[in-house]
């Protein structure tokens, strides 16, 4: 498989996991470190899922496709859901950064790589180097994502933390049809 390839796999990839960073990055006060944070989680699981994907391959490939975007779906949509409760709760939107939050999300967007994963090793793909490739696009693009959302949350007042959350719905329910 050649680079051309790779990168716009790696691009899709990496796109749930931008939009979550942007949304992230509007409704916090996001520093330099939360936001390398941030793009390390989703691209070390976006890379680490597409290598266990590849190492699971064919046995669990019917198991996975059929309970993949309910799995991704419902994660997404409960942190969502707390993101719109929240917003509620107080006056302006939470600057708390939880390491748990991003950590949930970071793997329920990377269960389409997990997928990836195992068609490559369907068609026999070596997965390293995709792998990596996938990493640093998803480091990459959610990093500048984040403060993308930083940049759009000092437009905005609660109502950001409100539209994150079902701006994750959202994400959940089109993985959940996507399927």
């Amino acid at each position: 498989m050649n680079f051309i390839i790779i990168f716009f796999i790696a691009v899709g990839l990496a796109m749930d996991a931008c939009v979550i960073s942007i949304s992230k990055g509007m409704v916090h006060k996001t520093t330099v470190k939360q936001a390398l944070i941030i793009a390390l989680l989703f691209g070390v699981f976006q890379g680490g899922m597409t290598i266990i994907g590849w190492l699971l391959g064919i046995p669990i490939q019917n198991i996975v496709s059929t309970f993949a975007p309910w799995i991704a779906f419902i994660l997404i949509s409960i942190v969502g859901i707390k993101m719109i409760y929240e917003s509620f709760l107080d006056d302006k939107p939470s600057s708390d950064f939880s390491l748990k939050e991003i950590s949930v999300l970071a793997i329920a967007t990377s269960i389409d790589a997990f997928v990836v994963g195992i068609s490559f090793a369907i068609i026999k793909t070596p997965v390293l180097s995709p792998a990596i490739i996938i990493g640093i696009i998803t480091f990459i693009l959610s990093f500048i994502a984040v403060y993308l959302g930083k940049r759009l949350g000092h437009l905005f007042g609660r109502e950001i933390e409100i539209l994150g959350g079902i701006i994750l719905i959202g994400i959940g329910l089109f993985i959940l049809i996507g399927y």
